[in-house]
């Protein structure tokens, strides 16, 4: 099991503890935030471009491929579910992905093939593209105090 712990401090600032690491995230000036961290959504994509890298070094480590470094543009963008051509589904809205990926290093095509493979199987990729249920549950403040 993933766990975190936000809190919320001044304005729209968060301070999330990941267990010994913290991260400050935060939404832009123009937004009402202090810009002190990444948006919660650059967050987001920045563990898929994480993920994907990190999980094609281990897997070229495992293959002995000469894989020096790997490069990831990332963009993500809102669009209407309607004009878009290949979305059949009841949504208003749907999230594109976008990775370019570069792989650095004495690869062959066919390793290239196969990274770019591997980058597209990366745990978060596959927690995005998987069925999600999430809940939420309300905690009285009485509650929280007491640490329950």
């Amino acid at each position: 099991m993933v766990q975190a712990k936000l809190r919320l401090d001044e304005g729209l600032r968060a301070t999330v503890q990941l267990g010994k690491h913290t991260i400050i995230v935060d939404e832009p000036v123009a937004d009402g935030g202090t810009d002190q961290g990444p948006t919660p959504t650059e967050l987001l994509l920045a563990s898929l471009g994480a993920c994907a890298a990190i999980t094609c070094k281990m897997y070229a480590a495992r293959k002995g491929w000469a894989l020096e470094g790997v490069e990831i543009d990332l963009k993500m963008e809102k669009l209407k579910a309607a004009d878009y051509p290949s979305y059949s589904g009841a949504a208003d809205f749907i999230n594109e992905f976008r990775q370019r990926i570069t792989f650095k290093g004495d690869l062959t095509q066919e390793q290239r093939e196969r990274l770019l493979q591997i980058a597209g199987r990366c745990p978060v990729h596959r927690i995005l593209t998987a069925p999600n249920f999430l809940y939420e549950e309300l905690v009285l403040v009485d509650e929280a105090q007491a640490g329950g």
